[in-house]
């Protein structure tokens, strides 16, 4: 190959022209090879046998059967797609007549109203939200407890996990604690 690249003079960015003699072979990319990565879809380098984002190897490029199996699968995935649009387009026909007034709630269902749990414990929407917050951050802590780790180390990343989420319940329930108003109460 260095005997094709003295005798040609190129410019540096344009490959030398191809010269087939006894001792350099010229080797045309093989057809046989796949163009794109099949994992995360990035073209692969011209010549490479992996690719140069993920790592993973080069497949062989489909044949004539593999293809039409590819282009049926194709078929049924746009015609699944089809059905499911002619689904749902048939349910939102069918809820468009539904009205929110007809469902009847339970009696105690009003207190779960966000303007009345607002009033029920004296803090701000943005104080009541953190609070929120925190009981899903601890909500979250309890139930990491509920992996079963097989091994010390899977343990030690439960308990981590369990940090987390209590760090988190923590820094909601102080934010909470900042931004609530201060009642009449508190200013005399």
């Amino acid at each position: 190959m260095a005997e094709v690249i003295q005798e040609t003079h190129q410019e540096f960015w344009r490959p030398p022209s191809p010269q087939v003699s006894s001792e350099v072979l010229v080797r045309n990319a093989s057809p046989s090879m796949a163009e794109a990565c099949p994992r995360c879809g990035t073209e692969f380098l011209l010549g490479s046998r992996f690719c140069h984002t993920c790592g993973s190897k080069r497949p062989e490029a489909l044949g004539s059967t593999a293809q039409a199996d590819a282009a049926a699968i194709a078929r049924v995935w746009v015609e699944s797609i089809q059905w499911t649009k002619a689904g749902v387009n048939r349910v939102r026909v069918a809820v468009t007549g539904f009205s929110w007034s007809k469902v009847k709630l339970p009696s105690w269902a009003h207190y779960l109203h966000f303007h009345e749990i607002k009033s029920w414990t004296g803090l701000s929407t943005a104080s009541l939200i953190a609070f929120v917050v925190g009981l899903a951050c601890v909500a979250g802590a309890l139930s990491v407890g509920l992996l079963t780790a097989k091994t010390f180390v899977d343990w030690q990343a439960i308990q981590l996990y369990r940090v987390e989420w209590l760090l988190a319940a923590t820094t909601a329930f102080v934010a909470g604690i900042l931004l609530k108003k201060p009642s009449k109460d508190d200013r005399d």
